[in-house]
């Protein structure tokens, strides 16, 4: 075997360690993965522009709309295997402020309503508790594993006093009343793929 041989062989070998390490989730979502799976909660008119967050919480991308997208439930030890498993939500600047209420646990302070995208859905909730994300056999009452939707976050959470909270129907509806975290959820095409038992009949 001649050199240049060998060091064709030995070339093929690190691409092909390169490509593995690129595919598998071992070590979590690359950057780039992350960037397309979040963003594209959104439409692309939005995500295209906004900031991107990791879910390590570090900035992989500065954005010009004032639009963050982001995770919103940890990333798993091997990384997400679909952008459905990201949480993923893309938020106004005063949605920002909501989910990062969240996050941490304290009262929203938002300076108007805002808005969030998640055409990727989530895990699931009991419509009625926050901190239920992803406990769908934890025998939950009312719970729901939401496909594509808009939400709307009041900046005063009684402008939704009169708004059902039926999940059942396909018209909009309050998730987690009665709660500092109340908000409007807006199901889009899609909405019930993960859930079809709670599809409107």
């Amino acid at each position: 075997m001649n050199i240049k041989t060998n060091y064709l062989i030995t070339l093929i070998f690190i691409i092909s360690i390169n490509i593995s390490a690129h595919n598998d989730h071992s070590q979590g979502n690359s950057d780039e993965w992350q960037i397309k799976a979040y963003t594209s909660a959104a439409p692309a008119f939005i995500g295209d522009h906004a900031t991107v967050i990791s879910a390590s919480g570090k900035v992989l991308r500065e954005g010009t709309n004032g639009w963050t997208c982001r995770n919103l439930v940890p990333m798993p030890e091997g990384g997400f295997p679909d952008a459905h498993a990201t949480a993923a939500a893309c938020s106004d600047p005063n949605a920002v402020a909501w989910v990062e209420a969240y996050i941490s646990d304290t009262t929203p302070k938002l300076e108007g309503d805002g808005w969030i995208w998640m055409k990727h859905g989530d895990l699931g909730v009991d419509n009625f508790k926050p901190y239920t994300d992803g406990q769908k056999d934890a025998g939950h009452k009312h719970y729901i594993e939401s496909g594509a939707h808009m939400m709307l976050m009041p900046k005063d959470p009684s402008s939704l006093d009169g708004q059902t909270t039926d999940y059942t129907t396909g018209a909009p509806y309050v998730m987690f009343k009665g709660t500092k975290f109340v908000h409007l959820m807006i199901p889009l095409d899609g909405y019930y793929d993960y859930q079809p038992e709670a599809a409107p009949k």
